[in-house]
């Protein structure tokens, strides 16, 4: 369970302290971690040992011990030195990597409750039992942020999140598939949405400066109830998806935002395409030249002002006027009137929504 990685780094801390070298073996003599070269010498010693009744033994020089997982053993532990001090520092080195179990164990456990939490697969009253036993706090605020890397299994940005949050014990990291990072957050009493933002863009800034990796972040809405959690999820996939679609400059994306994007995503295609054809008669909005779609979304910008839009395409106000004009005769939507704005608006934006779910059928 804990990385071979991650012993070696235990027992060359331990060896700077003590000056004492040290070897970890599987229960098949396996070197794992070591502070000093040819350990595998003593395979064979390893292998009596380990059907030996003693739980620490001096052989060749070198000091023996058992580490064990609630009584299955683990590691043999190889401490060099036959003093008692020796003997002594082989003790604690084998009760570190113990409590490294038991600690290493605590978290997987944690890890896959709040990852069938997520997905749930697990009935309401398992959610507050094995909560409990786990001493996670069941009616603390909460929000579920998802941060979507460019490439999949991104090692750097997942020790990066970790290296923000791990140290928070009410915080959980963990992931569901290759390409998410999902951060189940504490919020505290005082915090709201602004707040959020501004870790949704703290983790953006840091991954970009310290994984050095391009990512896109979204997030949830806050829930009083661990049996919710799974709520602010399924809200921050959400906006993940909505964000592409109708917001592709944003790299951080709210689902409290999503505003009308939100409820055009939840439509059926059929109704979509339904929709295109009875106010386009079967024509797409998007097939208009650059200049039309340009004057469009920029009329769109500024609040359907005709004044602000001109000056800002560096036009005069009577061929903006114009191009509104022959829009009006091809469509039969006039953007001045708000009600025809609105039509057209939403037209765009499900187009958009189209496209984007038809490319995901290739």
């Amino acid at each position: 369970m804990i990385s071979n990685q991650i012993l070696q780094t235990t027992i060359e801390g331990l060896k700077g302290i003590t000056r004492v070298d040290l070897c970890i073996c599987d229960t098949e003599g396996k070197v794992l971690a070591s502070t000093f070269p040819d350990a595998e010498e003593y395979e064979s010693s390893i292998l009596s040992f380990v059907d030996s009744p003693a739980d620490s033994q001096v052989i060749q020089g070198y000091q023996f011990f058992k580490v064990f997982d609630e009584h299955q053993l683990e590691y043999i532990l190889l401490a060099k030195g036959g003093s008692d001090d020796v003997y002594m520092v082989g003790k604690l080195a084998a009760f570190q990597i113990q409590n490294l179990l038991v600690a290493y164990k605590e978290r997987f456990d944690k890890d896959n409750f709040i990852k069938n939490l997520l997905l749930d697969n697990l009935l309401l009253v398992d959610i507050y039992n094995r909560a409990k036993k786990l001493h996670i706090e069941t009616n603390v605020r909460r929000v579920v942020f998802l941060i979507e890397t460019k490439h999949e299994k991104d090692v750097n940005a997942l020790e990066t999140v970790r290296s923000l949050f791990a140290t928070k014990t009410k915080d959980f990291i963990t992931a569901v598939d290759e390409k998410n990072i999902i951060l189940v957050k504490e919020v505290k009493p005082t915090e709201v949405y602004e707040d959020l933002e501004k870790t949704a863009n703290m983790i953006l800034d840091m991954l970009n400066t310290e994984a050095m990796t391009k990512v896109h972040v979204a997030y949830g809405t806050i829930v009083g109830d661990i049996r919710e959690v799974s709520r602010s999820y399924k809200e921050a996939k959400m906006a993940l998806d909505v964000g592409k679609i109708f917001y592709s400059g944003k790299n951080v994306v709210a689902y409290s935002n999503l505003g009308i994007g939100r409820l055009i995503y939840q439509l059926p295609l059929p109704l979509c395409r339904m929709f295109i054809k009875e106010i386009f008669d079967g024509k797409s909005p998007d097939e208009f030249d650059e200049e039309t779609l340009t004057t469009i979304n920029k009329f769109f910008e500024n609040s359907l002002n005709v004044s602000e839009t001109s000056r800002q395409l560096y036009i005069h106000r009577n061929t903006l006027v114009y191009r509104l004009d022959k829009l009006q005769k091809s469509t039969g939507l006039d953007l001045r009137v708000f009600e025809d704005a609105i039509t057209f608006k939403i037209a765009l934006m499900v187009v958009k929504y189209m496209k984007y779910m038809e490319s995901l059928d290739y």
